[in-house]
């Protein structure tokens, strides 16, 4: 297995709430692909910018990669880190997404101020530990609900 850590800017120039539903449908389309695919992972998204984890089988991560290339809601879309792995760390999530709450938002903007939102002082370990805090922090709110 492999995990792949990236970063990409929105190329999605819309009105806040039409951008919403936007990244709803890109959410509803990795999800689908994700379950199907056997690959796992975390998003999140803030002002613009797209931090993931992708991780799975290899030649299904390296097809889902490739998808978010081509997709052209994404430029500059650059490989922070690329791993293999032996277990996975979003087992339970087809496509978690952070972001759209304010705890997260606020999460994602001290990183991005602690760099400016620039791509080259972006480590993939920043944005795995983020989303990993993230999707934790997320699995054990839903057990003590």
């Amino acid at each position: 297995m492999q995990q792949i850590v990236y970063f990409s800017r929105n190329k999605i120039i819309k009105p806040a709430e039409e951008m919403l539903w936007e990244i709803d449908k890109i959410l509803e389309t990795s999800q689908t692909n994700n379950e199907r695919d056997q690959v796992t992972g975390a998003l999140i998204f803030n002002r613009g910018v797209f931090g993931q984890v992708l991780e799975g089988p290899n030649a299904l991560v390296e097809e889902t990669f490739e998808r978010i290339q081509m997709d052209t809601r994404h430029w500059d879309v650059t490989v922070l880190e690329a791993r293999a792995i032996s277990e996975r760390s979003f087992g339970n999530w087809s496509m978690g997404f952070f972001g759209a709450d304010t705890a997260s938002a606020d999460v994602f903007q001290d990183v991005a101020k602690s760099t400016d939102f620039n791509i080259d002082t972006f480590s993939g370990n920043d944005i795995f530990e983020l989303l990993r805090g993230l999707s934790l922090r997320n699995e054990l709110g839903d057990r003590a609900a």
